[in-house]
């Protein structure tokens, strides 16, 4: 024993002489690190639970507490992690044994004052994720050791290896637990939920825990629009272009993420493209006092990537309003909400306000004048960042999409002719030609007055008219049907 263990180490011998014979080893740390590896399958999880680990590990951690052995506590956490893995003889143990308070005390004692340190926290968060996942009991006894005030604590400490796993403990106490769910929504749960926000926006997210938590509360709940506002209540900063800040930005681009991935999976509330959009009309009054990006998203400037990111989330909600959940049974869905609310309205005055597609503008005389009725802007106005406007014609596409109303309303606002003109290639918006004939087949398909429209542009078989040959297309009409149909030349 002497020989084995420093003699400052404050740790009863019969713990230490435990572990050793448990696995056959001459020193703790080499003990423990053993066990570790026997801990990793579902064997050796079981035959440790008939050898009372989890409470000698437990009584070593409780031991150490208060020493500076940092290195023996992360393996100690680490060993008792792969322990409550799945196994739930070991999930009851430390259950019975007091576990969630030692481990959450040590935790909330530590003052991050080196990787180590963080790396302990770590482990001990996974632990209590592991062992949460045990049932009902187990996910109260975490919550309730760590609720609010050990929560906001971990979730300012700005490092990834601890706020990944913090997202974890909360996802797995709250999913399926409304009493908790109900605690999380309260002031208090909102201090926790805007702090990780706040602090990953800086330091990032590797594991996805992050989206399973703000799918839960922003998309499939209806507590966006607080949580956004509460990152960045608008100020007099609005003055100057600030509209909005860097964790705002980061909110959306994590949700747009979600959508884009599990669009057919989840139900969204129906209030949440409403409160997109009026971000989108509170950021797109922004364009002209914010510097241009040169990149695509993210740009870094925070009221931009608000911009991108609500183009983008109201463009895969468009392509699938089906999974949007309804107020009420019989209630109006959320495109023609949305519709109604001003959204081709907005989208169209933003397209108009743009220069010329690239392909276009170069192709352009500039001594050529347009004559009232045509359907390019005389604006000058730059796309704020790269796939701006290819964003714009993309909402603009899925929602013609077998929308005859959205078809109409489009033609009504003198769009078709816009549209026609996005049919191109341009330097800052990758596959704007793609989205754009995506549009033109969706504003013509099943409507014969933009058919006609079209069409009449000039009455013959082919029609050739400058600003459709400027974007080396040709609308036809088809001899059979009349209809016409866009066809490259």
């Amino acid at each position: 024993m002497d020989e084995t263990f420093p003699t400052e180490l404050p740790v009863p011998e019969t713990i230490t002489q435990w572990l050793l014979e448990v696995s056959n080893s001459s020193s703790l740390e080499e003990s423990l690190q053993s066990l570790i590896g026997i801990a990793k399958t579902d064997d050796g999880r079981a035959d440790l639970a008939g050898k009372n680990i989890v409470t000698v590990t437990l009584q070593l951690c409780r031991a150490l507490s208060h020493s500076s052995h940092s290195q023996i506590l992360l393996l100690s956490f680490k060993l008792l992690r792969n322990l409550c893995a799945g196994e739930l003889v070991n999930q009851n143990t430390f259950l019975e044994q007091g576990g969630v308070g030692i481990v959450s005390n040590i935790i909330a004692s530590i003052k991050c004052l080196s990787d180590l340190d963080n790396q302990v926290i770590r482990f001990g968060l996974q632990l209590l994720g592991n062992f949460a996942l045990g049932g009902g009991e187990h996910r109260y006894a975490v919550w309730k050791e760590l609720f609010p005030n050990k929560l906001i604590k971990i979730a300012a400490i700005h490092c990834m290896e601890i706020i990944d796993p913090l997202c974890m403990v909360i996802y797995t106490c709250t999913e399926g637990t409304d009493g908790l769910v109900a605690g999380l929504l309260t002031d208090q749960g909102f201090v926790i939920i805007l702090e990780v926000i706040k602090t990953m926006s800086t330091v990032g997210f590797k594991e996805h825990w992050i989206k399973l938590l703000l799918s839960k509360i922003c998309l499939e709940g209806s507590h966006f629009a607080s949580i956004f506002s509460k990152l960045y209540p608008v100020s007099s900063n609005a003055n100057c272009g600030d509209y909005f800040a860097d964790p705002q930005a980061f909110l959306l681009s994590i949700l747009s993420e979600i959508l884009n991935e599990r669009i057919e999976d989840i139900a969204v509330d129906s209030k949440f493209p409403l409160h997109v959009l009026e971000i989108l009309r509170t950021a797109a009054k922004a364009i002209d006092s914010v510097p241009r990006r040169e990149s695509g998203l993210p740009t870094g400037h925070a009221t931009i990537d608000v911009l991108g990111y609500s183009l983008i989330i109201l463009r895969d909600i468009c392509a699938c309003d089906h999974g949007l959940k309804k107020v009420q049974e019989n209630s109006v869905d959320a495109m023609e909400i949305l519709v109604s609310s001003g959204l081709i309205e907005l989208i169209l005055s933003l397209l108009k306000a743009l220069e010329p597609p690239s392909t276009i503008k170069k192709g352009m005389k500039q001594s050529k004048t347009r004559d009232e009725g045509s359907c390019c802007s005389n604006s000058s106005k730059q796309c704020p960042y790269k796939g701006f406007r290819r964003d714009i014609v993309g909402i603009v596409g899925n929602c013609a999409y077998r929308r005859k109303s959205v078809q109409d309303k489009i033609r009504e606002e003198n769009g078709i002719l816009l549209l026609l003109q996005q049919c191109v290639s341009d330097e800052d918006n990758p596959y704007l030609r793609e989205w754009g004939i995506w549009s033109i087949r969706n504003l013509l398909e099943g409507n014969a007055e933009n058919q006609r429209l079209v069409s009449d542009l000039e009455m013959q078989e082919t029609v050739d008219v400058p600003e459709l040959t400027g974007l080396g297309l040709k609308v036809e009409i088809d001899p059979q049907t009349r209809r016409a149909k866009l066809v490259n030349m």
